[in-house]
């Protein structure tokens, strides 16, 4: 057996990727909560697809990235299939996307936690080992510990469960601060047990692989992920505070309370129109009332 190394430029690869999980699973817990307080449908869609992609593509796939960057086998080279791992970064987002629309769409439930947490671990599973099925090994043939490998899934289902449950429950902004290092430390444990689980048996005769090494990926994905997280934290800090929604539904029902009517999306007025209007609206019927008063 080969010897192989998980850690080999040290811990930094392991911090790096659990701080860049964190970062991932932050965004999407925000996104999510603000599904959840937007009553357009359209708009829900939108946070709830913009959650998928920062939990799936960089607290899920990011990591995995980023923690193989540590992973190589002695006195040998290790290649990855770039179709596999782009196939590996799409399962990810696009099973973390049914986990959560399953639970952010329509009336929440704990049925439907239980259940997107099943589907949804298991697409991360078949993620990360997809991933690694990516891996050529040039003189080598990796294997799996079958209990190592089970352990994994296991820890995966709990692990998204228990984010799909966060998506439901959490909405004050301590306590989005407080899952999101509790989800990157499963989905970094999932990650981890997964690679412990592979070992290396040497081959010879293999004089060449197909692939690229892993620092040619590092540059067009980091690329991508940079620009995600960018396009991410700029639709997180431009959107309108919960006051501010609720300051606008106010005065969207003052003034047009007194027609027992409220106006489709598309037929509400400005928030600066709104302004004036109730301006306009609220201080005459103060002064009617006033000199209406016998003296």
């Amino acid at each position: 057996m080969a010897h192989v190394h998980h850690f080999t430029y040290g811990l930094i690869t392991l911090l790096l990727s659990y701080a860049v999980s964190v970062l991932g699973c932050l965004l999407g817990l925000i996104c999510t909560a603000r599904a959840r307080d937007t009553p357009r449908m359209s708009a829900r869609v939108r946070w709830l697809a913009l959650g998928s992609l920062s939990i799936g593509g960089t607290g899920i796939w990011l990591m995995h990235f980023l923690a193989m960057l540590g992973f190589t086998v002695s006195n040998t080279f290790v290649f990855y299939d770039p179709t596999l791992t782009a196939l590996s970064a799409l399962m990810a987002v696009g099973i973390v996307a049914v986990g959560i629309f399953v639970v952010g769409l329509g009336q929440p439930s704990m049925l439907k936690v239980l259940v997107g947490g099943v589907v949804t671990g298991l697409g991360v599973a078949g993620m990360h080992f997809t991933g690694m099925a990516a891996m050529r090994v040039l003189d080598g043939e990796v294997m799996y510990n079958p209990m190592l490998v089970a352990a994994s899934v296991g820890i995966a289902v709990v692990a998204a469960t228990v984010a799909l449950w966060f998506t439901v429950v959490i909405k004050s902004r301590p306590a989005l601060a407080a899952a999101s290092p509790i989800m990157a430390i499963a989905v970094t444990g999932m990650h981890y047990i997964g690679m412990f689980a592979a070992t290396v048996r040497e081959v010879g005769g293999r004089g060449r692989v197909e692939g690229v090494d892993v620092t040619t990926l590092l540059i067009p994905s980091a690329v991508i992920v940079g620009t995600v997280l960018i396009a991410l934290l700029y639709a997180t800090l431009s959107a309108p505070a919960a006051e501010e929604r609720a300051a606008e539904a106010l005065m969207t029902r003052l003034l047009y309370a007194s027609e027992d009517m409220v106006p489709p999306p598309a037929a509400r007025p400005t928030r600066a129109t709104m302004r004036t209007q109730l301006r306009h609206a609220v201080i005459p019927q103060t002064d009617a009332r006033t000199t209406s008063v016998p003296r």
